[in-house]
C-alpha cells in the first residue's frame, strides 16, 4: 500500500461524530496510514460509543490537538480535502510522498487559514457533499489505485478478508447477457 518512503496522516478538523472517527480509525487502517490527529472537544465528548470495529486505534495513533498544523512533520505536504472552489479535482491529483491530509467536519470547512496554508488544496467530485469518513475512504483509495507499488494479489484477500469469508471465484467465464 505505501512506500518505505511514504507517509500518511490524516488531520480532522473538529470531528461532529464517534461514528465518523471510529470509520476513520478504519479507513487507516486498511489503506495503512501512519497516524490520525483531531481537533475540537465533540470526539472526546462521544468517544466513548466505540466504533472502530478493526479496533485499528491499536497500531495507529490517535491524537487530539490543539492546531493540525504544529503535528505536520518538516518534509509533509499539506493537503486539503474539502468541496471549496478552486480545488483540484481529486482525479487529477498527484498525492505526495509525505502527506497530512486535513478534512473538515461534516457540519461545517476547514477554516481559510489553513486552506491558504495547504500545498495542495482537492476535492471530490460529487452531487452534493459526503460525510468524513466516506471522504477519507475514497482519498486513500485514490493514492493507493495511482501508486506504483499497489499489492494487490491473492495473498492481500486472505489476510484482509473476514473470518467468515472463505469464497473463492472459481469459473471466470460470465454467462452472456
Amino acid at each position: 500500500m505505501q512506500t518505505k518512503n511514504s507517509k500518511i496522516i490524516i488531520g480532522l478538523t473538529n470531528p461532529k461524530s464517534p461514528s465518523n472517527v471510529g470509520a476513520v480509525m478504519r479507513a487507516a487502517g486498511c489503506f495503512r496510514a501512519d497516524s490520525v490527529f483531531y481537533t475540537g472537544k465533540r470526539y472526546v465528548r462521544a468517544a466513548q460509543f466505540n466504533t472502530d470495529t478493526k479496533d485499528a486505534v491499536r497500531n495507529i495513533p490517535l491524537t487530539g490537538t490543539t492546531c493540525l498544523l504544529e503535528c505536520v512533520p518538516e518534509t509533509a505536504k499539506i493537503v486539503c480535502v474539502e468541496l471549496v472552489e478552486g480545488a483540484t479535482p481529486l482525479p487529477e491529483f498527484q498525492h505526495p510522498d509525505e502527506a497530512f491530509y486535513i478534512f473538515g467536519p461534516e457540519d461545517g470547512t476547514i477554516s481559510q487559514e489553513l486552506i491558504d496554508k495547504a500545498d495542495s488544496v482537492v476535492y471530490v467530485p460529487t452531487m452534493g457533499c459526503m460525510n468524513l469518513a466516506a471522504s477519507v475512504n475514497v482519498l486513500l483509495y485514490d493514492r493507493m489505485a495511482k501508486s506504483t507499488s499497489t499489492v494487490a494479489n491473492n495473498e492481500l484477500i486472505r489476510q484482509s478478508r473476514d473470518t467468515n469469508n472463505r469464497v473463492k471465484v472459481k469459473n471466470m467465464n460470465r454467462r452472456a447477457v
